[in-house]
C-alpha cells in the first residue's frame, strides 16, 4: 500500500509540474501576444535612434565613434572580406566630426541591429502621442512590421516646411528628451585628426576648422589642441567662426548613410552649440548662430547677466530677452549651450536657463532664405580659456527625394496634407533614407477587400510603442561568431511623446 501511494503522489506530482509548465507557457504566449514583445529593427529608416544591422565604426584619424549601415545585399552578395562577420567597405563611409572617408577596402565587423521592448495593445487604452516611436503593420505588406515615428494624428493638416514638422500651420516643437536624441555631430573639437595632411577630409587636408575673424585674438596651440585661448581686453570683443570650407557642412547627411547624395541634401539651418569655459578675468564669452542672415547672439558677461540679442539684416541690435544669475551662483568655470531650434533660442550657462520665442507661424522666424548658409561663432572678451567644444544640427524631415529635387509624394512644402479619421502619419529620423508616409505609392491592403488610403497608418494597424532598447548590437569574445556580451552601455529608453 505504501508504494502504491507514493507511485501515485509521484505521478501527481508529475501532472502537477506539466500543469505548471503549459501555465507558464500560456501566461508567456498571452504576455507577448497583448503585454510586452521583443522586436529587432532590420534597417536604418530610424538611425541613429534606433539602429538596423551595420558597421560599428572608428574614424581612423580622430577616433570619432560612428555607425555605418550595412546593406545585407550588398555586402553579403559582393564584398565579404573573411569570416567572422568582417567585410569590405568599398563604399567609404565618413567620419562626422572631423569629415575624414576612410579609404577603400577599410574593413569592418558587421553587428546586428538593436533589440527593443514594445508595449503592445497600448494603444487600445491610451491615443497615440506625436514623436512616439511606434511599430504598426506595413499597410502596403501587412505581414510586415514597421517601426516609424508618429508625426501627425486623425484631422490634423502636415506640411514639411525647411525640414520642420508644422501641423495646422504651425511648427510643431520636438520635447526635450526627444530633441536630445534628434542632434546630428557636426564638429567636435576633443577629436582631432592624426595625420591632417592626408587629402581625405572633405577632399582636401585637414585644418582647424574654427577661424579667427580679423583682428581677433583667440589662439589654438595644435599641442593643446582640444583648448581655445583668448588673451584681450575686457572691452575688446574677439570673434571666430565655424568654416564649413575647412571642416562638415550643415547639409543634412547621416554618417550612418552611403555618403554618395551628400552634396545633394538640403542645408539645415537648426543649431546647437556647446562648450566649456574657464573665465581667468572679467570679460564676457557668447555664442552666435545665425539663420537666414538673421544673427542671434547669447552672450554671458562675467557680472552674471545673460543675454539673448537679434541683429537683423539691417545692422540693428535687439535685445530679446535677458536675466541676471545670483551672485551665489557665479563660477570661474562653466558650460555653455546655445540652441536655436524649431523657432525657439535656448542659452543655458550650468544650470540657469533663458529663452525667447521667435514666433509659430512659418515666417516668424524672417524670410526662408535657403540659400544663405547658417553661420555659428565663438566671442569674447579678457581672458578665458574654452575647451569641449560641440556643433549639432537638427534633424531634417525632407519634402524632396534624395537624389533630386523631386518632391515627395505628399506633405512637402506647399503641398499639405491633411489626415483623416483614425489616420496617422509616420515618418523615420534617418530622413533621406526612410520609405515612410511621405513616399508610400500604394493603398494600404485591408480586410474583406478595404483598401486604406495611400500614405497613412491605419488605427487597425498599429502594433503598440517602444519603449526600451534592451540589448543592443552586443561584442564578441575573441572570434566567437555570435555577439553575447551585452552591450550594457547602449541600453536606453525610447523617448517619445508630448
Amino acid at each position: 500500500m505504501a508504494e502504491k501511494a507514493k507511485k501515485s503522489r509521484t505521478a501527481e506530482s508529475i501532472a502537477n509540474t506539466f500543469e505548471w509548465i503549459i501555465t507558464a507557457f500560456v501566461l508567456a504566449f498571452i504576455f507577448r501576444a497583448f503585454i510586452l514583445e521583443a522586436f529587432r529593427i532590420p534597417t536604418g529608416s530610424m538611425a541613429d535612434t534606433l539602429m538596423g544591422d551595420h558597421f560599428r565604426m572608428r574614424c581612423t584619424q580622430c577616433g570619432f565613434k560612428y555607425e555605418y549601415n550595412f546593406n545585407p545585399y550588398f555586402h553579403k552578395s559582393f564584398h565579404t572580406y573573411s569570416g567572422n562577420n568582417y567585410y569590405k567597405l568599398l563604399s567609404p563611409p565618413r567620419c562626422p566630426s572631423c569629415g575624414y572617408y576612410e579609404k577603400p577596402n577599410t574593413t569592418a565587423l558587421q553587428s546586428n541591429g538593436d533589440r527593443i521592448l514594445v508595449f503592445k495593445s497600448l494603444y487600445q487604452f491610451a491615443e497615440p502621442k506625436r514623436w512616439d516611436v511606434f511599430v504598426f503593420k506595413n499597410p502596403t505588406e501587412p505581414k510586415i512590421n514597421y517601426i516609424k515615428r508618429l508625426i501627425a494624428k486623425p484631422g490634423e493638416t502636415l506640411e514639411l516646411i525647411d525640414g520642420d514638422v508644422y501641423i495646422n500651420g504651425k511648427i510643431e516643437r520636438k520635447p526635450s528628451k526627444v530633441q536630445d536624441e534628434l542632434w546630428m555631430p557636426v564638429y567636435n573639437n576633443n577629436f582631432i585628426p592624426i595625420q591632417p595632411l592626408e587629402g581625405r577630409f572633405n577632399e582636401h587636408s585637414w585644418h582647424q576648422p574654427f577661424t579667427n575673424e580679423a583682428d581677433s585674438n583667440w589662439q589654438w596651440d595644435p599641442q593643446r589642441p582640444v583648448e581655445f585661448t583668448l588673451r584681450s581686453d575686457e572691452g575688446n570683443i574677439n570673434t571666430m567662426f565655424y568654416d564649413t570650407d575647412k571642416g562638415n557642412d550643415f547639409r543634412s547627411a547621416y554618417a550612418y548613410d552611403e555618403p554618395k547624395y551628400y552634396r545633394t541634401l538640403p542645408v539645415c539651418s537648426d543649431l546647437k552649440m556647446t562648450l566649456n569655459a574657464n573665465r581667468k578675468t572679467d570679460g564676457l564669452i557668447g555664442v552666435g548662430l545665425s539663420k537666414y542672415g538673421i544673427q542671434y547672439n547669447a552672450i554671458y558677461y562675467s557680472t552674471g547677466t545673460m543675454v539673448i540679442e537679434k541683429t537683423g539684416s539691417d545692422g540693428e541690435i535687439a535685445e530679446l530677452v535677458k536675466e541676471k544669475i545670483e551672485p551665489a551662483k557665479l563660477e570661474k568655470n562653466f558650460n555653455v549651450t546655445f540652441a536655436n531650434v524649431d523657432h525657439l533660442l535656448v542659452f543655458q550657462i550650468g544650470d540657469e536657463k533663458i529663452s525667447y520665442d521667435l514666433g509659430r507661424d512659418a515666417n516668424d522666424a524672417g524670410e526662408r532664405r535657403k540659400e544663405i548658409e547658417p553661420r555659428a561663432t565663438i566671442f569674447g572678451s579678457g581672458e578665458v580659456v574654452i575647451k569641449d567644444v560641440r556643433l549639432y544640427r537638427d534633424i531634417y524631415y525632407m519634402d524632396t527625394k534624395t537624389g533630386s529635387m523631386e518632391p515627395v509624394l505628399r506633405a512637402g512644402e506647399g503641398d499639405a496634407f491633411t489626415l483623416g479619421e483614425n489616420e496617422f502619419f509616420a515618418m523615420g529620423d534617418n530622413s533621406p533614407d526612410s520609405l515612410d508616409s511621405r513616399l508610400w505609392s500604394m493603398e494600404g491592403i485591408g480586410n474583406n477587400g478595404i483598401a486604406y488610403r495611400q500614405g497613412v497608418v491605419p488605427r487597425d494597424y498599429l502594433v503598440g510603442k517602444a519603449f526600451f532598447v534592451y540589448w543592443p548590437a552586443g561584442f564578441r569574445a575573441g572570434n566567437f561568431k555570435l555577439a553575447l556580451v551585452p552591450n550594457v552601455g547602449k541600453m536606453r529608453f525610447i523617448y517619445g511623446g508630448q
